[in-house]
């Protein structure tokens, strides 16, 4: 079982000449010490704690035992999903490495190689945390478990709160000239008229196209029709023939041509170019004094800054709340909605917004300002800042959800260091002599 095998081509792997061989088996799969090379080659583990020759082959070993868990209770994740997190993933290591050429001399492999190993190991990974849900799904606590968890727990060394705030948001989208959406559909007949003549769709979409699918060539994953703009998907799901390009069609992300690549079921995978028409300053201007007259007549109390947003803002998420900006929160009880944001978190959603709502006082409305919108598109916008709760030391009466997530949170994972050790019991484990000096995190490895 533990035989060597042949030599394979994993980056610093190869050009040291190791012979790749089994160290560990866990049932009946087993961890080669490529698989811990090709781990530490993954830079969210370069500052791993511990020995990565101890800590990487044990985290394979229990991830292992979840794979055969998920196996036996049909878990799976589809590819559609796994692609979607590898495209997240590469785009924001190569940020990190400087370029795609720098990632992939780190990688030391070409970048379709790091997507293969990347697609294994997050699918993989996507399974054993959804296992983990399953596992736990039922964990509960009740109001009298948290009060005793934090009953005798000195203030320094309960949850530190940051400071959360409330916003209300109206958002208005500048005139666009006739003669620019013009331009812009025209310039997209003529990328259309080059496609029919024999040049890339690919290419013009690595070019021109304003969309982040431009580095596939403007090649999107399979979408079902519901999960795409409408005005997007009715044309996309109409094409039939994948030499043929659509007409022009606007979205609510700008102005497209489309091109079929596949039909799968009621999935359709398409390529696209995505234009956006150019602001006239003279128009942005007149949407910001339009904002500041908006402003203005709340404070002279013509009119609430909620009955402001609910009839002229043209932000859709936000107009049927009266304003009130709101996001997905996980909580033990899945993801549940909320209008709290951390600064931080405030300034993931919208740079802009977090630099406005920064000086203001609670109930004042900021100064018009512009920004990029969910979709890509410049507009403009102001605030007012409803609610402001300062950062403190978490407390029962006021921060009861956060504690009572604290506490479901560490009985989940007592649950689950108790599963793995039963695990452990009972699952065939074989370690290789010179790897099994190690603190393991669960010494049962080892029989």
């Amino acid at each position: 079982m533990l035989a060597v095998f042949a030599l394979l081509s994993f980056g610093s792997f190869a050009q040291t000449n190791v012979i790749d061989e089994v160290i560990w088996v866990v049932g009946d799969e087993a961890i080669l010490k490529s698989d811990v090379e090709s781990m530490r080659r993954d830079p969210d583990w370069s500052k791993i704690d511990g020995n990565p020759y101890c800590v990487i082959p044990e985290r394979l070993a229990i991830q292992k035992l979840f794979l055969h868990q998920a196996a036996i209770d049909s878990i799976d994740v589809t590819d559609q999903e796994v692609n979607k997190m590898v495209e997240a993933t590469i785009n924001e290591w190569v940020v990190r490495a400087g370029s795609k050429e720098k990632l992939e001399e780190y990688m030391n492999m070409p970048m379709i190689q790091i997507k293969e190993e990347m697609f294994e190991n997050l699918k993989n990974q996507n399974i054993v945390e959804q296992m983990q849900s399953t596992l736990t799904k039922d964990i509960k606590v009740n109001p009298a478990e948290v009060r005793r968890y934090f009953k005798d727990m000195p203030q320094d060394s309960l949850p530190f709160i940051q400071t959360q705030v409330e916003v209300e948001l109206i958002q208005k989208q500048p005139v666009i000239p006739q003669s620019e959406i013009d331009r812009v559909k025209e310039r997209l007949r003529g990328f259309a008229e080059r496609i029919n003549n024999g040049e890339s769709f690919a290419n013009l979409a690595k070019m021109y196209s304003v969309d982040g699918s431009a580095r596939q060539g403007g090649e999107m994953d399979f979408y079902g029709k519901a999960e795409l703009d409408p005005a997007f998907a009715n044309v996309a799901f109409s094409l039939n023939d994948p030499k043929k390009v659509s007409k022009v069609v606007e979205s609510e992300f700008g102005f497209h041509i489309i091109q079929m690549i596949e039909k799968r079921g009621d999935k359709l995978k398409c390529r696209h170019i995505l234009l956006r028409p150019e602001m006239d300053q003279a128009n942005i201007d007149t949407c910001m004094m339009m904002l500041d007259s908006l402003a203005e007549g709340v404070r002279l109390n013509k009119y609430s800054f909620e009955e402001a947003a609910t009839f002229e803002s043209d932000d859709k998420d936000t107009r049927s709340n009266h304003g009130l900006m709101s996001r997905k929160a996980l909580t033990d009880n899945g993801y549940e909605m909320t209008s709290r944001y951390t600064m931080s978190e405030l300034a993931e959603e919208s740079p802009e917004i977090a630099r406005a709502v920064e000086g203001l006082e609670i109930g004042e409305i900021s100064k018009p300002f512009e920004m990029t919108n969910k979709k890509g598109k410049p507009v403009c916008a102001i605030v007012k800042l409803k609610s402001r709760i300062k950062a403190h030391y978490a407390n029962v009466q006021e921060d009861f959800q956060v504690l009572r997530e604290i506490v479901t949170a560490k009985k989940k994972e007592e649950f689950i260091a108790d599963w793995i050790k039963e695990k452990q019991k009972n699952t065939y484990i074989r370690i290789n002599e010179e790897w099994r000096d190690c603190e393991f995190q669960y010494p049962g490895w080892v029989k």
